[in-house]
């Protein structure tokens, strides 16, 4: 899985859009919000995804596929989860998606 693949499976979902960051690094929005994209902090592992996701959510998924999500220190303090490109299927990866696209339109209406 690639960050292409990423952004072809997003890019299908309404209201979703690809951005460049002030960094230069490509990232996908909903609703003007960050959505997901690659890490970009150098604690994180190289082809990771980071997507929104609720705290709760994110224990449940660091317990039951560490293989596939994880966090570091720099993540741990936003409602986001880290996603192993090379270990996540793309079924998980859709519904990773869209509930990261609902919380960015969540905290765009805000």
């Amino acid at each position: 899985m690639t960050f292409d693949d990423v952004k072809a499976i997003a890019l299908r979902l309404p209201g979703v859009e690809a951005s460049i960051r002030y960094d230069g690094s490509e990232v996908l929005k909903a609703g003007g919000s960050f959505m997901a994209g690659i890490a970009t902090d150098e604690s994180a592992e190289a082809d990771t995804l980071v997507v929104r996701c609720e705290p709760d959510d994110r224990d449940l998924m660091l317990e039951d596929a560490p293989d596939t999500y994880y966090l570091t220190d720099f993540y741990a303090k936003y409602p986001l989860v880290l996603v192993r490109l090379s270990e996540v299927s793309e079924d998980a990866l859709r519904d990773l998606l869209s509930v990261s696209r609902k919380m960015a339109l969540d905290k765009a209406r805000r």
